[in-house]
């Protein structure tokens, strides 16, 4: 198996993440869209990553997709079976990719010269990620796992959207929501997000919260 993919991508990381929960080996090929020769074109007509290679030659392409296939590989699931399980499970994973596409989207536009970018766009991906912080802070869950006592797709999600603000939109967001950053102080010993920390993210992670 053969995973495609950038370093500081969070979509492949969210995928790396997935398979090194299930101990799933596979074949880690570092490749942007945007590097000369690059083969993710040729494999994703959509030109993104990550894309997944599988053992027996099928290709398939975006995070969510790939994490629903890796989880039919072991028994253990990340996607919980039980319907109402698997619903909140789903959500909190659904928040995290929105955290996720907003902060991308912040950086992008922040990265624009100072000409053409718009602070109004910028204002209103930090709303986004505000409201969803809040929401993550007071919403019923666990204490240690989000849903069900045990490690799911939900805590991947969201664990992976905060520690991807930290990243690339550094900011003092755990003074106000202490019981989202003592969950994710927890969640972010794993080794699964130990292992597959990108370069440059150690000292965001490293810094005084």
């Amino acid at each position: 198996m053969k995973l495609y993919g950038h370093a500081t991508s969070p979509y492949v990381r969210k995928v790396r993440i997935a398979l090194r929960e299930k101990n799933i080996r596979f074949e880690w090929i570092q490749e942007s869209p945007h590097d000369a020769g690059n083969r993710i074109v040729a494999l994703n007509p959509l030109g993104k990553v990550p894309v997944l290679e599988t053992d027996d030659g099928r290709v398939l392409f975006d995070s969510a997709l790939l994490i629903e296939y890796i989880d039919t590989l072991t028994p253990e699931r990340l996607i919980p079976a039980g319907p109402s399980e698997r619903l909140q499970a789903l959500l909190w994973n659904t928040l995290g990719i929105g955290v996720v596409d907003a902060t991308v989207a912040r950086l992008l536009e922040d990265r624009r010269p100072a000409a053409e970018k718009s602070r109004d766009f910028i204002v209103r991906q930090e709303d986004k990620i505000a409201r969803a912080l809040a929401w993550a802070d007071k919403a019923d869950r666990g204490d240690a796992y989000l849903v069900a006592e045990r490690f799911s797709i939900a805590d991947l999600g969201l664990a992976l959207a905060l520690e991807y603000i930290d990243f690339r939109y550094p900011h003092d967001w755990r003074s106000k929501h202490p019981r989202l950053a003592r969950w994710l102080a927890g969640i972010s010993t794993r080794g699964s997000f130990a292992e597959t920390v990108p370069p440059g993210m150690e000292k965001a992670l490293d810094a005084p919260h």
